[in-house]
């Protein structure tokens, strides 16, 4: 659950192609300005400004090593009473490694051997002794320069903390909320972020919106909400053959049998997404496409049956998600779900097996041409004959699912639950639908 690259917050409805016409054109800045900064830090590490040389600017003395590099090295200073030259901090550093390597001191190497002391001439200890004075004028400004530094780095440090005062005594930062405070199960109290997941993801429940409170990793609160569902004469798509058989058109029960296979294997493509399992996904889409358009069960029976198989035998896909968004039947049906989350009578990993018992049974009526009855009014996801639509049921017990779960869980409890928005449109159905 990356961060957004880019977010826009549209009032009205009549903002919305401009705002994502300026979505679209930030998107592209913000993939363009990478390459250019990284760019701009190589020119400044040749220049030897900031973010290039490691002496270079962060504590003073960026500018003094670009004079020197600009004015083709180390200008030397007036020396003061003692004699010293008062170089900058950066030429400092380089004249200390000609010392060091004993460049332009005749003499020196003599001198760090005992037996050659006595042989010193007074032009000789007079440059010695210069620079040892030269050595120690550098140690007090190297120890001045790392007072200052440590004077910059507490300052900087009070700073960012009081930066941080500010922004949490904000509640919001670059227009997203910072964390609050809030007990959590164990009693403690821990930051709480809010943050809310849909409509637009990939393998989610079209127009769902969950506004989640998060205390770590853990969902603590829960807000189901989803997009305005338009209203009109169209029937939601993966209940449609059950509404108009209750509307009184003829519709055979093989193209019932059909309909519920390809929304089960919707339903379960998307759940081994979120899983991870993304062959396995990709092969049911592709059988839900091939019941779409017609394909008989001689030719797909084969290939479908292969491919439940191999998931129900999944040892691992069975491990991954056992135990996530336990529904007892008694708490299903006090809820008022019906169908396969009703049926399944436990977990995320139950409800899919239920998925996959039904596609198999249903590949055994394909053919079959007796028209639906007005009282056969059982789709996917349950009955659409009840005091609501099985997907209002549905979302109603995803806040006592959610809540405790982990994060990365949520994902898979609501994908094992797959509501449908569409359906939310449905009045209740007794005999003849009306939307």
């Amino acid at each position: 659950m990356p961060e957004p690259a880019v977010r826009i917050v549209v009032q009205e409805a009549g903002q919305v192609v401009r705002a994502l016409d300026r979505a679209r054109r930030d998107l592209t800045d913000t993939a363009v300005m990478p390459d250019e900064a990284d760019a701009g830090d190589r020119q400044d590490a040749v220049r030897g400004e900031p973010g290039g040389d490691a002496h270079g600017g962060r504590h003073g003395h960026g500018d003094d090593h670009r004079d020197g590099a600009h004015h083709g090295g180390p200008q030397p200073q007036a020396p003061d009473d003692q004699g010293h030259h008062n170089h900058p901090m950066g030429h400092a550093h380089r004249d200390h490694a000609v010392h060091e390597g004993h460049e332009g001191h005749e003499g020196h190497e003599g001198h760090e051997g005992h037996e050659g002391h006595e042989h010193h001439q007074p032009d000789d200890h007079a440059a010695h002794m210069d620079h040892m004075d030269h050595m120690d004028h550098m140690d007090h400004q190297g120890h001045a320069g790392r007072m200052d530094h440590m004077d910059h780095q507490g300052h900087a440090d009070g700073h960012m903390d009081h930066m941080g005062h500010d922004m949490h005594a904000m509640g919001e930062v670059a227009g997203l909320p910072m964390a609050e405070r809030g007990d959590d199960r164990d009693e403690l109290r821990l930051d709480q972020l809010h943050v809310p997941i849909g409509p637009g993801l990939a393998d989610w429940p079209t127009g769902l919106i969950l506004r989640l409170t998060l205390q770590g990793d853990v969902v603590q609160g829960i807000e189901v909400d989803h997009l305005p569902v338009p209203s009109g004469h169209r029937l939601p798509f993966w209940a449609e053959p059950w509404l108009r058989g209750a509307q009184g058109e003829e519709v055979t029960r093989g193209s019932a049998a059909r309909r519920r296979c390809a929304a089960h294997l919707d339903s379960a493509g998307r759940l081994l997404a979120v899983v991870g399992w993304d062959d396995a996904a990709a092969r049911c889409r592709r059988l839900r496409d091939e019941l779409l358009s017609g394909a008989s069960r001689e030719r797909i029976s084969g290939d479908l049956r292969g491919a439940l198989r191999r998931v129900e035998r999944s040892r691992t896909l069975r491990w991954s998600i056992t135990g996530l968004g336990e529904l007892p039947s008694s708490r299903a049906r006090a809820a008022g779900v019906t169908g396969p989350a009703l049926t399944a009578d436990g977990d995320a990993y139950d409800r899919l097996l239920m998925w996959l018992g039904e596609i198999r049974r249903g590949i055994e009526g394909l053919d079959d041409e007796r028209p639906l009855t007005p009282d056969e009014l059982t789709g996917p996801r349950g009955r659409l004959d009840g005091a609501q639509p099985p997907s209002r049921a549905l979302l109603g017990v995803l806040p006592e699912l959610l809540t405790g779960a982990e994060f990365a869980c949520a994902r898979i409890i609501v994908a094992s639950l797959d509501p449908d928005i569409e359906e939310l449109t449905l009045a209740p159905v007794s005999g003849a639908a009306h939307v």
